[in-house]
C-alpha cells in the first residue's frame, strides 16, 4: 500500500515523510505536559526518547532527562529540526542545568535478536533506570515501556514536550558522535554524513561492499533491495531522519 501524499503550496507532491516533517515544524514545544504531571503530584518528571530506530547501522540510543522547573533551556525542539551546531549547544546546556540525565544504547546484535521495536523499549527503560535521582513520572515519545512508574506516551512528543525534546537532543548528539567515530573505521560507507540511514549514498555502498559486522542484519531487505524506507512499517517513525541526513530537515 502506497504512503499517503500531500501537496506543497507550490503544487509539488510531498512524500509522507516530508509531510510529517512539515507538521513537526509547526508544532510548539512547551512544558504543558510537565505541568500536568506536576499538578498531579509528581516532583521529578523525566522526558524519554530514542534515536536511530530506522538506521541500518549500529546502535539505537535513548536518553532520559529531568528538567529543572526553575531553569528554562530556551530553544528546545525536536532534535531532527535543529542544526548540528545548535544541538551541541543545547546538549551542553541540558547536561549543565538538568536535575538528572542519562543516556543508554542497545547494539545492532541485540536489535537483530529482539527486533527494533523491542530494542527501542529496552533502551529507553535502561536510560530511565540510570537516572539519579529517580523520576516519579515519565513522558515518553510515542511508546510505553516496561516500568511501574506512571507514564504518558505522547505522539510527536519530541516536538511537543520540552523534556522529551531535551532527551531527543542528548540521544541524537550521542549517537551522531558514535557514528562519526565509526566513520573512521568504515570510511567507505559515509557514516559521518548520513549517520547510518538509508540515503542513496549508503545504499550504493551496501550494494557495492556489502554490510559491515555492525550493520543490522535483520534489516537485510533494505540493503539488499534499494526501496524507500517508508515501505517498511517498523521504520516509519524515523523517516524524517532520512530527510535530515540528506540535509533537508531545515
Amino acid at each position: 500500500m502506497r504512503s499517503p501524499v500531500s501537496k506543497a503550496p507550490s503544487g509539488r507532491t510531498l512524500s509522507a515523510s516530508a509531510a510529517k516533517l512539515r507538521l513537526l515544524k509547526r508544532l510548539r514545544c512547551t512544558l504543558r505536559y510537565e505541568k500536568r504531571a506536576w499538578e498531579s503530584g509528581a516532583r521529578l518528571v523525566a522526558g524519554v526518547d530514542e534515536v536511530g530506530r530506522g538506521s541500518l547501522f549500529g546502535c539505537v540510543v535513548a536518553a532520559a532527562v529531568i528538567l529543572d522547573p526553575a531553569y528554562r533551556v530556551r530553544g528546545l525542539r525536536d532534535s531532527k529540526l535543529l542544526l548540528p551546531e545548535r544541538r551541541e549547544v543545547l546538549a551542553q546546556r541540558i547536561r549543565e542545568h538538568a536535575v538528572a540525565w542519562a543516556v543508554a544504547a542497545v547494539d545492532a546484535a541485540r536489535i537483530d535478536q529482539i527486533n527494533i521495536y523491542q530494542a527501542s523499549r529496552v533502551v529507553m527503560r535502561d536510560a530511565v533506570m540510570a537516572l539519579s535521582p529517580s523520576p516519579d513520572h515519565l513522558l515518553i515519545d510515542a511508546l510505553k515501556i516496561d516500568c511501574e512508574l506512571p507514564q504518558d506516551a505522547i505522539i510527536h512528543g519530541d516536538a511537543l514536550s520540552a523534556s522529551i525534546a531535551a532527551a531527543s537532543i542528548l540521544a541524537k548528539v550521542e549517537r551522531d558522535r558514535m557514528m562519526c567515530e565509526w566513520d573512521a573505521v568504515f570510511p567507505q560507507y559515509g557514516l559521518a554524513s548520513h549517520k547510518g540511514y538509508s540515503t542513496p549514498k549508503h545504499l550504493a555502498a551496501l550494494r557495492e561492499l556489502g554490510p559491515t559486522p555492525l550493520h543490522r542484519q535483520s534489516f537485510a531487505p533494505v540493503w539488499q533491495n534499494p526501496v524507500p524506507q517508508e515501505a517498511f512499517a517498523f521504520m516509519n517513525e524515523d523517516e524524517v531522519e532520512v530527510l535530515a541526513a540528506e540535509g533537508l530537515a531545515i
